[in-house]
């Protein structure tokens, strides 16, 4: 400490302090665990495995979907299990590209034999929709599980399949899906804040019980 400054700490000012910064650091441990615990939840995001038959007949394209920077389709097909009396799940196949014109669909080949699928499960959100006309036949602008079920006459589980790349056929759908977004980075915000908090508290209190000696 400088020559002619001494640290006079006053109790009450010590309590309100410790307090304080504690508070900050158990938040900040706390903000950091949730981090730590929604990472892990990626990690282990819900993957199932299903077998059943493909109804191509009932596939929907959701469009406007690109892949570096080219145009084209989600192929979103229900399979019809194989134990489900009459039950169906949604799977979306992967992305496929759209032809020179918007008038012809491309051609997506589809197994007709009982087939395992992968993938994780996943329910579709709710999107921003400028246009009365979202669905064009078998060309869709979003998917939803109602709007699936008001126009399909078939049951379905309320979620859809991600379908893995790796036990996928060769069926030329490129499947590469974004991890989930459970908010880590926000966690990590926050714990920082915290931390960042009790360390400008005890600065202050630092600061403000350093008194000039009046002798000096």
């Amino acid at each position: 400490m400088p020559a002619g400054y001494s640290f006079r700490p006053r109790a009450w000012a010590l309590a309100l302090a410790a307090v304080a910064c504690a508070a900050g650091i158990a938040l900040g441990i706390w903000q950091t665990e949730r981090a730590r615990e929604k990472r892990k939840a990626e990690a282990r995001a819900e993957r199932i495995s299903v077998r059943g038959e493909f109804l191509p007949e009932r596939t929907v394209l959701l469009d406007n979907k690109l892949r570096r920077g080219r145009p084209g389709y989600e192929v979103v097909t229900p399979l019809r299990l194989a134990a489900g009396q009459q039950m169906h799940v949604l799977v979306n196949r992967g992305w496929i590209a759209a032809g020179p014109g918007r008038s012809r669909l491309p051609d997506v080949r589809t197994p007709q034999e009982p087939v395992v699928v992968r993938g994780r499960a996943v329910v579709p959100g709710r999107f921003l929709e400028l246009s009365d006309e979202v669905t064009r036949g078998p060309v869709w602008q979003n998917l939803t599980l109602e709007r699936y079920r008001s126009a399909m006459p078939i049951a379905i589980q309320p979620f859809v399949i991600q379908q893995d790349a790796a036990a996928a056929p060769d069926d030329g759908l490129v499947r590469e899906w974004l991890p989930p977004d459970l908010g880590v980075e926000k966690h990590y915000g926050y714990s920082f804040q915290w931390f960042a908090l009790s360390v400008l508290i005890l600065v202050f209190y630092l600061a403000t019980h350093v008194r000039r000696d009046r002798s000096t």
